[in-house]
C-alpha cells in the first residue's frame, strides 16, 4: 500500500483489510512511473491515493468522494502532457555569411556625399523629400535621394555609426542582396507615405535615419514571421515581447530626445513599413536553406 504524501517512490499492492473499503479506480497505467506521476496529481489536491497492481496494470485509486474531481484534474494532466515539454522557439538561426564590406561602404558613401554637399548645396535642394514636388510635379526619385542626403554634422555621423551596425545585421539575417533590396524598399515606402500624409501642405525632409529605422522594423517583422509559425503555446506572448522591443527602440532613438528638427514621422513611416516588409518576406532556416 502507497501511504498518503510519505513515500515518494513507486509501489503496489493488494487490496488489505487496512485500506478505506470505499476506493473508486480513476485510472489504469501500464508502468509504475506512469501511475506514480498521475498519483501527484491527486497529491496535489491534497488527497491520498493508492496503486494497486492487476493483470492490466497499475491502478490508480481514490476515496469515492473525490473521485470525479480527480478524473477531471488527471483529464487535464493528460492533454497538457500531450504538449509538454513544449518544443523550443525556432530563433530563425542567421544562415548568411557576416557582411562587414557592404554596411561599411553605405557609410562611406554616405559620409562622401555629404562632403559633396558643401560644394554642391543644390544637391540638398534637389533631391530632399518635398511633398509638392514629389505629386505635383512627379519628382519621384526625392523618396531615394533623400535617403544619402543630410542637412549637419551631427546627423550624418549619427546615422553613419547606426547604419553601419544595423545594416550588418539586416543582411546577415536576410541576405545580402536581399537585405539591402528590403531596406531601399523599405525606406522608400516610409519617405512616400510620410510626405503622401503631409500633402498638399508644406513637407520637406532628408536623411537616412529613415531607413535605418526601416531596418530596424525588417528585423522585427522578419522575428514576427517567424514566432507566428512556431508550435509552440507561448509563441503569441514572444510575439509580443518581439514587437514591444521593437517598438522601445523605436521610442528611445527615433524620438530625438527633444532635438530639434528630427522627423518623428518619417522615422515612424519607416520603421511600419520595415515591419510589414519584414513579415512578408521572413522566412524560417529550412525554407532558407531549401531556396538556396
Amino acid at each position: 500500500m502507497m501511504a498518503p504524501m510519505s513515500q515518494l517512490e513507486p509501489a503496489t499492492t493488494a487490496l488489505d483489510d487496512a485500506m478505506p473499503t470505499d476506493l473508486v479506480e480513476v485510472g489504469v497505467y501500464a508502468t509504475g512511473k506512469e501511475a506514480f506521476d498521475h498519483g501527484l496529481v491527486v497529491l496535489a489536491l491534497g488527497r491520498p491515493y493508492w496503486l494497486v497492481e492487476a493483470p492490466g496494470g497499475h491502478r490508480l485509486l481514490v476515496e469515492a468522494e473525490v473521485a470525479e474531481r480527480v478524473r477531471v484534474q488527471l483529464s487535464r494532466f493528460d492533454r497538457e502532457r500531450l504538449r509538454w515539454p513544449p518544443k523550443p522557439l525556432p530563433l530563425g538561426t542567421m544562415t548568411y555569411a557576416t557582411d562587414l564590406i557592404t554596411p561599411l561602404l553605405w557609410a562611406v558613401a554616405v559620409l562622401a556625399v555629404f562632403s559633396l554637399q558643401g560644394t554642391h548645396p543644390a544637391w540638398a535642394e534637389a533631391g530632399a523629400v518635398d511633398a509638392a514636388a514629389i505629386f505635383d510635379r512627379g519628382e519621384w526619385w526625392r523618396i531615394g535621394t533623400a535617403l544619402w542626403l543630410h542637412a549637419d554634422g551631427a546627423h550624418v555621423i549619427s546615422n553613419a555609426l547606426s547604419g553601419l551596425l544595423l545594416f550588418t545585421a539586416v543582411v546577415k539575417t536576410l541576405g545580402r542582396l536581399r537585405g539591402w533590396l528590403l531596406v531601399m524598399a523599405a525606406a522608400g515606402l516610409g519617405n512616400l507615405a510620410v510626405a503622401a500624409l503631409a500633402y498638399p501642405g508644406p513637407y520637406r525632409s532628408l536623411g537616412a535615419s529613415t531607413a535605418i529605422f526601416a531596418g530596424l522594423g525588417l528585423l522585427t517583422g522578419r522575428m514576427l514571421r517567424v514566432l507566428s509559425r512556431a508550435e509552440h503555446p507561448h509563441r503569441w506572448r514572444a510575439m509580443l515581447v518581439t514587437l514591444g522591443s521593437g517598438v522601445v527602440v523605436l521610442a528611445l532613438y527615433g524620438a530625438g530626445g527633444g532635438a530639434a528638427h528630427v522627423d518623428i514621422g518619417a522615422h515612424v513611416a519607416g520603421f511600419l513599413a520595415g515591419l510589414a516588409l519584414g513579415f512578408a518576406a521572413g522566412r524560417i532556416r529550412g525554407e532558407a536553406s531549401a531556396a538556396g
